[in-house]
């Protein structure tokens, strides 16, 4: 048996462009780019939960006006390049997220910045604008997709599982955020899990998969679990 001593040729490879800061539009909502008309709405929305900003390197804020500010400074960034989650339903903005360590030229993009007030939280729209964004970089051309997180942060890791999107292991003391120490758990997807995932999303997100009372007949981590190449070791329920 021969070693393999590199990796596959990529031939041809095009870098894909930039997020540009066109309009994702779902079933559920819609996502524009984040600017400063957005502040006073999402201020409102976040208001009465400070724990949205724990694992956040920013926030809580205490007045309307430093939030304000950080949403001028965060919307005149390219990476991270940050999105309003809007409900289309109420039109009312009810989060951000955003995209990060932008990479064309290797292919890679990164998923961060999540920040969804108790409204959107554990709800179709919530898992549907970050579908949008795993969609809009697959579709753009991007081979690798990753989502990292503080590696205590259980919700964050439920998400990324049940999103279909593998673990690939946990750097220890990667930085210090709020002078603490974290540990960071990877999470990442590529272009060859893309169709797998694209399905399980479709399924899931179709109105056929609810009932009249708004309860899910799959769950999305069923439907992801076989595109997965590896799963989180610790046991998060509900992935």
């Amino acid at each position: 048996m021969i070693e393999k001593r590199f990796g596959d040729p990529v031939p041809d490879w095009v870098a894909p462009p930039r997020p540009d800061g066109a309009a994702l539009q779902g079933r559920y909502v819609r996502l524009e780019r984040l600017t400063e008309s957005h502040a006073h709405m999402l201020f409102r929305a976040n208001a009465g939960d400070d724990a949205i900003w724990d694992y956040l390197p920013y926030g809580p804020f205490a007045s309307e006006v430093g939030y304000m500010r950080w949403v001028k400074d965060m919307a005149a960034l390219s990476d991270p390049f940050f999105y309003t989650v809007i409900d289309r339903e109420t039109g009312q903005p009810g989060g951000v997220m955003s995209y990060l360590r932008i990479t064309p030229e290797v292919g890679v993009i990164e998923l961060g910045h999540i920040c969804l007030s108790p409204l959107l939280q554990r709800s179709r729209s919530a898992t549907e604008a970050m579908v949008l964004m795993i969609g809009w970089a697959f579709g753009a051309g991007y081979r690798r997709f990753e989502w990292k997180c503080d590696a205590f942060n259980l919700p964050s890791r439920r998400a990324a599982q049940r999103l279909g999107l593998s673990y690939e292991g946990t750097f220890r003391q990667a930085t210090i955020v709020k002078g603490r120490n974290r540990d960071t758990a990877w999470f990442a997807a590529t272009d060859k899990d893309w169709p797998g995932l694209q399905a399980a999303y479709e399924a899931w997100l179709s109105p056929a998969n609810f009932g009249a009372d708004g309860q899910q007949n799959e769950r999305l981590s069923d439907l992801t679990r076989l595109v997965r190449v590896s799963s989180d070791p610790i046991p998060v329920a509900g992935a």
